[in-house]
């Protein structure tokens, strides 16, 4: 979800998420930090079905417009390939997941964007692109750029560390239900 819990704004408790998400149907379900990021089971309803119905119960249960954006493990696995093991949020480098918007979903996108040759290390996936910077560099990054944009509000950002969080805990809940 973009834009849940950010800066003290659009507090969303996610014990309570979680319930919205299992009232509307959803199974397994997992938050994982106070961000916004959720992994569950649907097995009935498409991708956009399941943002409309998120955005609507979440609009319902606490009073919020928040966008959703919804990635399956099978979108996330050429992502996970593409991404080198050396890019890590740590002390060093800061390294960025930005999941795109079906509208903005296209690697032509990345000739939008300011990419610094030398200092901003970029990737296109479909449906993400991969950002890795030295934490000397971040002022100078075309990341920064994006912020306040247009773009920006067609995506929601997660650091590397927690988008591989994320795909750890998708492939449990898969292997978990194809165990039952």
């Amino acid at each position: 979800m973009r834009g849940i819990n950010v800066g003290g704004n659009n507090k969303v408790d996610m014990k309570l998420l979680k319930k919205t998400f299992v009232q509307i149907g959803m199974e397994s379900v997992i938050t994982y930090i106070n961000s916004g990021n959720v992994v569950f089971i649907d097995r009935k309803h498409t991708k956009a079905e399941i943002a409309s119905l998120l955005e609507q119960a979440i609009l319902q249960d606490f009073n919020l417009a928040i966008k959703v954006l919804i990635r399956s493990i099978d979108d996330f696995e050429p992502m996970m390939k593409i991404l080198p093991q050396s890019w890590k949020n740590d002390n060093e480098l800061k390294c960025d997941v930005l999941f795109l918007w079906e509208e903005i979903d296209k690697e032509t996108l990345l000739t939008e964007l300011q990419i610094k040759s030398n200092i901003d290390f970029v990737k296109y996936s479909p449906g993400a692109i991969l950002w890795a910077v030295d934490k000397r560099n971040v002022t100078k990054s075309g990341l920064m750029k994006i912020a306040g944009t247009a773009l920006n509000k067609k995506m929601t950002v997660r650091n590397v560390n927690t988008t591989r969080k994320i795909y750890e805990i998708m492939k449990e809940v898969r292997d978990s239900v194809l165990h039952e």
